[in-house]
């Protein structure tokens, strides 16, 4: 794709490319991906997306690639070697956040699925938007104010309403591709036929 095409966001990083003309904006479903999507969004507070994306592998091999039943596990020792590992973002309350949203998920999976629950917020269907510049797109919504209220009441940590905006955008629940980008129409025909699970 042209880098003219793109959102403007994108790039200049290989990686970075790959995420917008790959990743972002498809709709998606699976409860260990979004639960790793949400915990990073936390971790990426006050840092570029592109520090979380160069760490990101790294991520999913320390932290058992978002199992939250193992992540819910995680004792002080394990704490420890992760403040240590250079790999990741060392942060002591971003990391006791993870731990603690796992089994925040855990417990909210015990009556629905964290991907019904979030979902619901956008009634399980992907909204479209048409934004024409990336300066129009705003840091938060309603919906975001919402679901972050939603989900701090849950127990959830490190989710304002900026990053969970961050997160529904990149998880597909609105389609923030500025109108020019070949993967605004991409992610809106995945959208007609996504079925996203209810609560």
């Amino acid at each position: 794709m042209s880098e003219a095409l793109r959102c403007d966001w994108a790039g200049p990083q290989p990686i970075y490319f790959a995420y917008h003309d790959e990743e972002w904006g498809v709709p998606r479903a699976d409860d260990r991906w979004l639960l790793e999507k949400l915990t990073l969004e936390g971790f990426q507070a006050g840092l570029a997306w592109i520090t979380i994306l160069n760490k990101r592998a790294r991520f999913r091999e320390v932290f058992d690639n978002f199992d939250a039943e193992k992540v819910a596990r995680y004792d002080e020792r394990k704490i420890a070697e992760l403040l240590n590992d250079a790999g990741i973002i060392r942060h002591r309350g971003k990391i006791e956040a993870a731990i603690s949203n796992a089994q925040t998920c855990l417990k909210l999976q015990e009556r629905t699925s964290l991907s019904a629950f979030l979902w619901d917020f956008v009634d399980g269907k992907p909204v479209q938007n048409r934004f024409k510049r990336m300066q129009d797109i705003p840091a938060q919504t309603p919906v975001s104010q919402v679901m972050a209220k939603a989900l701090k009441a849950e127990g959830f940590r490190f989710c304002g309403p900026t990053t969970v905006y961050a997160f529904m955008q990149s998880a597909g629940m609105f389609n923030d591709h500025i109108v020019t980008c070949p993967r605004h129409e991409a992610c809106a025909k995945l959208a007609e036929t996504f079925k996203a699970p209810t609560v």
